[in-house]
């Protein structure tokens, strides 16, 4: 029995176009990221989905709202583990700032570490399977979350160096026999 879940990531914000870092500040969608959930919505419309689960940040849960009440789902499901990485005091910085803090051995106070986020990813995939084997789920959830389950997932191959998540983009992943594994990488923005 298959457990396929799709990840998408929420529309856009302001803080992507000035290449800031988000993390679990709360920062809204856009205009354009809520056309960007609109549209995903309904290309997503046109599959089947068991149920519609979302991390608790707003740009997330309004992204799964819109693709829930197109598939005709009145209950999303937040779940606390697709919570974007906390990059504590770094938030609302530049990516450039981040990779220069990194890159001199500064660390971010309060963050959340790639060791303890892929803790969290592997808790996720555990609770996925538990709670919906055999069912079709869309996740809402964030890049850095989703670039670690990806990497986890893919044993490293995915995602590429340099690649991204594009806003309201979806990779599906499906668990069977053999373990999980990707079912549809696609980094880009979902287009009609």
């Amino acid at each position: 029995m298959s457990t396929v879940i799709g990840l998408l990531r929420h529309g856009q914000t302001d803080w992507n176009i000035d290449m800031r870092l988000q993390g679990i500040s709360d920062i809204p969608l856009n205009e354009t990221g809520h056309n960007q959930a609109q549209m995903a919505a309904e290309i997503l419309s046109k599959g089947q989905w068991d149920h519609v689960i979302s991390s608790p940040l707003s740009r997330a849960k309004v992204t799964a709202r819109y693709v829930a009440d197109a598939l005709g789902l009145a209950e999303i499901t937040v779940h606390e583990l697709l919570l974007e990485r906390s990059f504590g005091d770094a938030e609302g910085s530049s990516y450039e700032d981040w990779k220069e803090r990194l890159q001199a051995g500064i660390n971010a106070e309060g963050a959340e570490s790639v060791e303890e986020l892929e803790v969290r990813v592997q808790l996720l995939l555990d609770e996925l399977l538990s709670v919906y084997t055999g069912k079709t789920v869309l996740a809402v959830s964030h890049g850095a979350l989703i670039r670690k389950l990806i990497g986890l997932v893919s044993n490293g191959e995915f995602p590429r160096e340099g690649e991204r998540f594009g806003n309201a983009s979806l990779t599906t992943i499906v668990h069977d026999e053999t373990g999980w594994k990707i079912l549809n990488y696609n980094p880009a923005t979902l287009i009609n």
